[in-house]
């Protein structure tokens, strides 16, 4: 039994608790009743669809690196992430054509380990592989935080959650699985040489893996391609690779070239897994780097494929590019494509891979393009609206470096940001949820109803390529009264480009627009006209290559209690 004192300890320690419960905890959160995407691309208007034709990319906006597995009917997807979370969005179709996302591999924080990384870090080019000789899907990946490393984690359903992460004893990055017929297993991922001969000289070496023990085996590591196709023209990054049996061969395919403008996929062949593997006299077998830079509907940096029978029984090949913009800026980042793939000759070739790429091809025979209806992804021209009432928030919604359950709640309101102390600028986990841009003429609007207590709160909308480059439109306060701004980071210097005091209670809609590289970002109250803060800004601090890394534009609903932009 406890006595008088014990209880009243006791209680003197649940009113302090729930005193700092209340400090911590605003008495208004910032609330989204609404998101609404737009995208209008002029390709899509040029270029509608016939029956029969469906769009590519099939994946618009930053999801690179694809690779694909077959299980029967079934194809499954995944690309990469980075320091999104949760990590590696994985992808079901039965088709090619109509996809739908099943959720992520990495949903938990015992998977990935992103708090304190930069968004360019974390998660590396997965390769997705389905096992038939022991019924279990694999997914391996290289984790560039938490002192991970390369990883594998297991499933024997890519609906059911996979298992948290095995860690692989060797270096380098871009690992993939290879199980041969007779059920031996490798390894194979891009490595540094024993002694580099030139900046950008790799090799791409090879391991036996012990399936029982999911390990490499020690002693087994040989290198199976040093540099590229031909070393004596120097090379730069073959990775990516992939191990394909066909008619008792073996072909190795890997991307060279680096993953920006000389990107290209390179083929060999080798009548063993362990090699030699001799490569292609045509090579490469996919590239857009000959063509004009002012071509129209331009299509870049293509590359980092993966293969797969189709339902046709035709191969067809998923790998990233670009769509940059009237200023050759890359602000959706690198996307998932897919191109049918001729093997009838010796060696695999990409159908109209070596010209420049159309904006749209035919379906496989039988197949119908159902996509943006019945559950599918949407693709080419298309409207999302989101009013967060359903019971599960869509996948498309993602955290940077945390779960977005850690800061989010829903009620008959819409969605609840609960803030942390945290910025936009800092390498920590922050309170935001994040669509990717996926066009290059697009409008994103919120709803948002919120009363910030301090100069220290601020809530609105973002658009982010890095913790460096990004855009910040929310509303603060100064003294007794509340300012919408619009601040500017580059490089990690913020400048405050424009603000406006706020005399109307009530939500408060956000909009950010862009036409290519003209942003522009604006407010309405009281079902009042949009007004534009700021005038026309660039977007060239949102784009790859000009803040560097390998993410897209993320647009974010972010709300923080560590504010740091005063408005004028």
């Amino acid at each position: 039994m406890k006595t008088p004192k014990a209880i009243a300890t006791l209680t003197l320690i649940l009113f302090c608790l729930g005193l700092a419960h209340s400090q911590q905890t605003p008495e208004n959160y910032p609330t989204f009743s609404n998101a609404v995407y737009q995208g209008n691309d002029n390709v899509y208007n040029d270029y509608p669809l016939a029956d029969g034709e469906f769009y590519n990319p099939i994946l618009q906006g930053c999801y690179p690196d694809p690779s694909i597995t077959r299980k029967g009917d079934d194809y499954y997807m995944v690309t990469s992430s980075f320091a999104m979370f949760p990590g590696v969005p994985i992808f079901h179709s039965n088709d090619l054509v109509n996809w739908t996302q099943l959720g992520h591999v990495l949903d938990r924080k015992s998977q990935l380990k992103v708090a304190d990384t930069g968004i360019s870090a974390g998660i590396y080019a997965p390769d997705i592989i389905y096992n038939p000789h022991n019924d279990t899907f694999y997914m391996i990946t290289t984790q560039f935080a938490g002192g991970i490393g390369n990883m594998v984690v297991k499933t024997s359903d890519p609906r059911e959650g996979w298992s948290d992460p095995i860690k692989l004893a060797f270096a380098g990055i871009d690992p993939a699985l290879f199980f041969d017929d007779d059920g031996k297993a490798y390894v194979i991922h891009n490595d540094a040489p024993e002694k580099a001969l030139y900046e950008g000289h790799r090799v791409i070496k090879l391991w036996e893996y012990d399936v029982s023990a999911d390990q490499v085996i020690k002693g087994t590591d040989q290198v199976i391609v040093d540099g590229g196709v031909d070393i004596s023209q120097k090379p730069i990054w073959i990775e990516a690779p992939h191990i394909y049996k066909k008619n008792g061969r073996y072909y190795l395919m890997c991307a060279e070239g680096g993953t920006g403008s000389w990107h290209s996929e390179v083929i060999f062949v080798s009548d063993k897994p362990t090699g030699p593997y001799v490569p292609a006299d045509n090579n490469p077998i996919l590239t857009q780097r000959y063509f004009a830079k002012d071509r129209k509907n331009k299509v870049d940096w293509a590359g980092h494929a993966d293969l797969v029978l189709g339902p046709d029984d035709r191969y067809y090949g998923v790998f990233l590019g670009i769509r940059p913009n009237e200023v050759d800026r890359v602000n959706t980042g690198r996307e998932t494509f897919i191109l049918p793939v001729d093997w009838t000759g010796a060696f695999p070739v990409f159908e109209n891979g070596l010209i420049p790429i159309s904006p749209k091809l035919k379906v496989p025979a039988g197949v119908q393009n159902k996509t943006g209806q019945e559950g599918y992804f949407p693709n080419g021209n298309f409207t999302y609206t989101e009013t967060f009432q359903s019971e599960m928030l869509d996948y498309r919604w993602i955290g940077l470096r945390g779960p977005r359950e850690d800061f989010i709640a829903t009620s008959q309101k819409g969605l609840e940001i609960r803030p942390f102390a945290v910025n936009i600028k800092e390498v920590k986990p922050i309170s935001s949820l994040f669509y990717r841009q996926q066009h290059k003429k697009f409008s994103f609007t919120a709803t948002m109803d919120y009363s910030p207590s301090s100069e220290k709160d601020l809530a609105g909308i973002t658009c982010l390529q890095s913790e460096k480059f990004h855009y910040v439109f929310g509303i603060t306060r100064k003294g007794d009264e509340q300012y919408l701004v619009l601040e500017r980071t580059e490089n990690g210097v913020s400048t405050l480009v424009g603000s406006d005091k706020l005399t109307a209670n009530g939500p408060v809609q956000l909009r950010v627009e862009a036409k290519g590289d003209a942003y522009r970002f604006s407010y309405a109250t009281k079902g009042g006209d949009f007004q534009n803060l700021g005038g026309g800004v660039s977007g060239d601090i949102l784009s790859t290559n000009v803040a560097g890394g390998f993410t897209g534009t993320l647009i974010g609903l972010y709300a923080t209690t560590a504010n740091d932009v005063k408005p004028e």
